[in-house]
């Protein structure tokens, strides 16, 4: 693991972060279309290690025998699905920043960014008085080959660290205030216990526009967990290979 000691936002910090898969994006880089569904895959697998079309059916849950293209596709070992519009552009625009040094769009931040960044010490401070806990600030997490990195908002003790989320939009305030749903953020959470090594993360909440209601701030406790871990770093890996493609791709072009 390699640490960048740096203000989130400063010039120093886009440009550890340029051409590096970072933990914000994880969920991102991890979006595919054309997919098996889980009942689909759950088919495909059964049937390709030996089991009869009809017990391969109903223990997916299948009442008939599941027909459609995606899964002949799928049985005859051709390729299916493909990364989303926003996962290759994505893949690009890192390939670009691994060619040139520098972020591809100059450190610009959008307000919601800017908003993060300059709420992010109150909801710290918050997150402090409601645990008692201490939390340590830290930059840019790297790991040691410098693909995959988290911008870590807080680390605590020897085990845990923290994620601050200044959102304003309604959608995303009622599915967490409302239904206690961090999904959104979950690979980012799980990237961050991957690369720093910690065993928990508060996931934390802040919007000051609450504070009459005393609802201000929000946090949830999110345990390691070793198996969504390696699927994640599976599927992380596998984006990388497209980044570099796309580098080659490039590199060759120049030449």
């Amino acid at each position: 693991m390699i640490i960048v000691e740096c203000e989130q936002g400063s010039p120093e910090w886009h440009r550890a972060r340029a051409g590096v898969i970072t933990a914000s994006m994880f969920a991102t880089a991890r979006s595919k279309v054309g997919c098996l569904d889980d009942r689909q895959q759950q088919f495909v697998n059964l049937r390709l290690a030996g089991a009869p079309e009809k017990a391969a059916a109903e223990a997916a849950g299948y009442k008939t025998l599941p027909k459609s293209d995606i899964i002949t596709r799928a049985l005859n070992g051709e390729k299916v699905g493909d990364y989303s519009d926003k996962a290759k552009d994505y893949a690009f625009r890192l390939a670009v920043e691994r060619i040139s040094g520098e972020p591809l769009d100059e450190g610009f931040e959008t307000w919601q960014m800017r908003r993060g960044h300059d709420l992010e010490p109150s909801a710290r401070m918050e997150h402090e008085a409601r645990t008692g806990l201490f939390v340590q600030r830290c930059g840019f997490m790297k790991t040691d080959d410098g693909l995959f990195g988290v911008s870590v908002d807080g680390l605590i003790n020897d085990d845990g660290g923290s994620e601050y989320k200044c959102f304003v939009a309604p959608d995303r305030l009622r599915s967490i205030y409302i239904d206690g749903d961090f999904t959104d953020v979950h690979d980012q959470s799980m990237g961050g216990m991957w690369i720093s090594g910690r065993k928990w993360w508060h996931n934390c909440l802040y919007c000051p526009a609450l504070e009459p209601a005393g609802k201000q701030f929000w946090f949830q406790e999110f345990k390691r967990d070793e198996d969504y871990i390696e699927a994640l770093e599976k599927d992380l890996w596998e984006f990388a290979m497209l980044v570099a493609q796309y580098e080659k791709v490039l590199r060759q072009q120049a030449a």
